[in-house]
């Protein structure tokens, strides 16, 4: 790998979830939550132009199902790359499959794994952007360590306003941050009131 590539994968990284904790996340039904979807951040890394056209798919708790985030480098660094993140503990060897309105699936290798997450890595070309635009749903599947499947759907819609469009502005964003940080904490209360209810419950029939 040259040193070209090695900088461009190493800014990607840096940046490919920067303000994630400003994307909406959705619950384990896909239920909607506030500024669910695709959307694209833009900011500067050193001497290059980074976008970065995203969407988070996680459980009620918050935990990582999938991230998808396609990545475009411009300036002194450029390259454009594809990157899919799901939970640690994956089976290294399959790798995560892609899949598009049912079509043919795509292996996508994994790249790295921290300890939070593992990062899938494709180059990104313009047929993966073209069938993105086209399409209605991504289905993205990794295998656990234990050996089963864990498909997750992406829908595509307004995947192509998002890739076309402006980026987010920054006051959005942290509009966004701040409506996230509501909805995690009513539905911590939420799931607390829940537990608590239950335990008065065991003690009454004791």
């Amino acid at each position: 790998m040259s040193f070209r590539t090695s900088k461009s994968a190493r800014i990607a990284l840096a940046i490919a979830f920067a303000g994630a904790a400003a994307i909406s996340l959705t619950g384990a039904s896909h239920a909607q939550g506030p500024g669910q979807g695709w959307f694209k951040v833009c900011t500067k890394q050193e001497d290059n132009d980074v976008c970065v056209v995203q969407n988070i798919i996680a459980a009620s708790t918050g935990q990582l199902l999938t991230a998808v985030g396609l990545i475009m480098v411009e300036g002194k660094v450029n390259n454009r790359i594809m990157q899919v993140s799901v939970p640690s503990a994956r089976n290294i060897q399959p790798g995560v499959s892609m899949q598009i309105d049912g079509g043919k699936a795509q292996r996508l290798p994994y790249s790295v794994c921290m300890p939070d997450k593992c990062v899938a890595q494709v180059p990104l070309t313009d047929a993966i952007v073209s069938s993105f635009k086209r399409g209605g749903e991504a289905v993205f599947t990794s295998v656990n360590f234990q050996g089963s499947p864990n498909p997750i759907p992406v829908s595509l819609q307004g995947f192509t306003s998002a890739f076309d469009g402006e980026p987010v502005a920054q006051s959005e964003l942290q509009e966004r941050q701040r409506l996230l940080q509501e909805e995690m904490q009513r539905k911590t209360q939420e799931a607390r009131e829940r537990l608590e209810a239950a335990q008065e419950r065991a003690k009454q029939s004791n």
